[in-house]
Parts: structure tokens; sequence; C-alpha cells
């Protein structure tokens, strides 16, 4: 392909992230309130909100790990472009219903559904990158992966922030869904899909489908790899500190420090800008000073030190400072983790990314749960003990060995350069 259709096939990819992580964005500061609001309705104990919106942000992340790996499959056998359509099609759907949302059962049943289907969307369009990048630009490439996710979490909270306060006097009911102005961040996410839906349905083309039997012998061999389950261990680490800090940052926001939805969203906005503007910057330019193995090691320090004093500070400059730093760990980290994972294997690498995804998936269950849990016991052990794991994690770095740099694996791991 020429250079212009490959950086249309690349746009139509990192729009797609970005707007299934835009509705991501919309959720996290509002999450707390919306919950609070339906289960006040439902007459629940208000004391059991914590827990719920700890289910409820765990619940996504968990059907996500049941059908991420059979959505790799499925794009390994039949391409990439019908399972992101999939994916972006409930992301639709999953908005409609967690808008238009009358009880807590709707809103799990949304996220379930959510859940299911755009666990498709990230693994399979990453994916789609590797496939149409060389290995040379693999790394650069994963990064701006990243920053269309991390744009779509700077956006995100602000919009949902913005929307969900708007003077909106509107209300109506059809049967069990209800619209009103709690409805309009989510029906906004909603729209934006169904947009970029109609898009990517007409201009992207489907990649080359793998051949089955190849793809399975390949693969074994670098699943049970001891450098593939170090990346994998990594993997979950990152991503469980970071959920876990996302939804006991919007509780301690709330209840701790007084923030309005706005405050908790700004914190949001910062993490998500840190991440989309240093991602790419770290791809490019972070081998020039320091190795991959050296970037993961500071990375997760940073993280892991920012995380442990962070419950110390109430001052609200102070904690935006901190976020600040804790995402410049974690924006060191990603890029490099995902590049190494989709440079195992040229033959599997939509079920390699699948598979990453679903330890992603893990942590992203388990962070949740977690941190609400802790809170039970104060603000300060969410934070001071995810900090703690994030440091020992790091003794894990020196188990990497890249596989991929040897010549006797070259043949099994080379790229099309297009």
């Amino acid at each position: 392909m020429n250079r212009k259709e490959k950086l249309n096939r690349i746009f139509l990819i990192l729009l797609s992230l970005f707007v299934v992580m835009l509705g991501y964005g919309i959720l996290l500061p509002t999450l707390p309130y919306y919950t609070e609001r339906l289960a006040l309705a439902d007459n629940l104990d208000p004391d059991r909100i914590n827990f719920h919106i700890g289910l409820l942000t765990s619940i996504y992340p968990f059907f996500q790990l049941l059908f991420v790996v059979v959505w790799g499959k499925l794009s390994d056998k039949y391409g990439r472009k019908p399972i992101i359509i999939c994916g972006l099609i409930g992301f639709v759907v999953m908005q409609l219903l967690t808008g238009l949302a009358t009880s807590l059962t709707m809103l799990y049943v949304a996220r379930i559904f959510g859940g299911i289907f755009t666990s498709s969307v990230i693994p399979v369009s990453n994916a789609y990158l590797s496939d149409i990048t060389s290995e040379k630009r693999r790394t650069k490439m994963m990064a701006w992966s990243g920053v269309a996710i991390s744009s779509g979490v700077i956006f995100g909270p602000v919009i949902g922030s913005f929307l969900s306060q708007t003077d909106f006097h509107l209300q109506y009911s059809i049967g069990l869904l209800h619209l009103d102005r709690f409805s309009i961040p989510f029906l906004f996410a909603a729209l934006l899909g169904f947009i970029v839906l109609s898009i990517v349905l007409k201009w992207l083309k489907n990649t080359a489908r793998v051949n089955k039997f190849t793809a399975r012998k390949v693969g074994l061999r670098f699943i049970f790899s001891k450098y593939f389950i170090v990346l994998l261990i990594l993997s979950f680490v990152i991503q469980f500190i970071l959920t876990l800090f996302e939804t006991v940052f919007s509780i301690y926001g709330k209840d701790d420090l007084g923030f309005n939805s706005n405050q908790v969203g700004i914190g949001f906005m910062l993490c998500g800008a840190i991440m989309a503007v240093l991602q790419p910057v770290f791809a490019t330019y972070g081998e020039k000073v320091l190795s991959t193995k050296k970037q993961i090691t500071l990375g997760l320090f940073i993280s892991g030190i920012s995380l442990i004093i962070f419950p110390f500070f109430k001052n609200e400059f102070f904690v935006y400072g901190l976020i600040v730093i804790f995402a410049a760990g974690i924006a060191m980290v990603i890029p490099n983790l995902l590049s190494a994972v989709s440079l195992t294997s040229k033959k599997n690498t939509g079920r390699n990314i699948s598979i990453q995804s679903s330890t992603n998936s893990i942590g992203q269950i388990l962070g949740p749960v977690l941190g609400t849990w802790l809170l039970a016991g104060g603000f300060y052990y969410p934070f001071i003990i995810s900090g703690s794991i994030t440091l020992v994690a790091i003794g894990l770095v020196f188990f990497i060995k890249y596989p991929y740099k040897h010549k006797k694996d070259r043949s099994s791991v080379a790229l099309i350069d297009n």
C-alpha cells in the first residue's frame, strides 16, 4: 500500500480507539455520583454504594477478559475490520443503555454488554496497526495507539463532567428507559460512536487473514516462553495499579478531599493528557537516552513512589502534581510493553495482543475490587499497597530478554515493511 492509504488506515484505527476510550473517560468522574443516584432510587443501603462503584468498574473488564481472546482469534481468521465493527456497535448500544438506565440493574446490564463487545476494539485495533507497521516503527506506532487511548481519557472526563451538569429540564420515560440531564454525556458518546462506526464501515480496508494452522503452530511457542510470561505479569501490574487508582481517586476525591465532579474530572484529564503527550515522546526518543528495560524500570519506580506518598497530600495543586508524576511513570511503561508483545510473533499478533489484553483485564478487574475493599480500612491503604506492589514488580524487569533480537528468531518474527 502507498503512504497515503496507510496513513488513512492508521487514522481510522486511532479514531476508533479514541471514541471507545472517550466513552470510558466520560464515566470516570460521574460514576460515583451516578451510582449513588441510582442506588438511592432503588432504596439500597448507602454504605454499599462504594461496593457497587467497585463492582461496576470491575464487571466491565471481567467480561472483556472472557471474550477478548475469542475476538483475537476471530480477527486472525476473518480479518480485523469485521471484529472492530462488532466492537463499535456494542459500544454504541452500551452508551445508550447507560444513559437511559433507571436502576443499578440496568447499569450492570449495560456494563456487561459493553464489556463483551468493546473487548474487541483495543486489542484488534492494535493488531491492525501491527499488521501494517514495520518492526522498526512498531514501538512508535504503539505509542500513538496509547496517545489515542489517553486522549479519550483526557476529553472524556471533561465532557462527562460538563454535560452531566447542563441545565437540561426535559424528562421523558419509555417503559424502563428514562431520559434526563444525566443521560446527555452517554447519548453524546453514543452519537460519536455511531459516526465513527459509519466512517469505518465505508473507508477502512480489511487486513489479510492469517493461515489457521500456521498461527496455531507459531503461537504456542511464544505463549509459554518465560519472556512472554514476564511481559504479561508486568502488563497485569501496570493495569492493576492504574484502574485501582482511577476507581479509588474518584471516591477519594468525592468523600475525603471534598472534590466535585469537575475537580475529579480535572484529575483524570491531567492523567490522560500527560500519558498522551509523553508516550510518543518516550517511544520516539526514549531509547536514545535509556534502554527499554531501563525505561520500564524507571516508569515503575516513579509511579510506585507517587502512589505511596499520594494520600499524605491534601492540597488540590499537590494532588494534581502527583497525578502528573504518576501518569508520567505509566506513560514510560505502557508503549514499551505493548510493542514488546506485538514483536513476539508475526503470525499470531492478534492473538498475542489479545492475550495481553486479557491479562490487562484481570488487573482491571482486581484493581477496583481490591481498591474499594481497602478503602474500608482507610484512604491510605489502597495507595500505599498498590505503590508497594509496583516497586516489587521492578524485580521482574531483570528477567526480560528479547528473543526477537536473536538471529535464530528473526525468521519467525520478521514483519512486512510497507
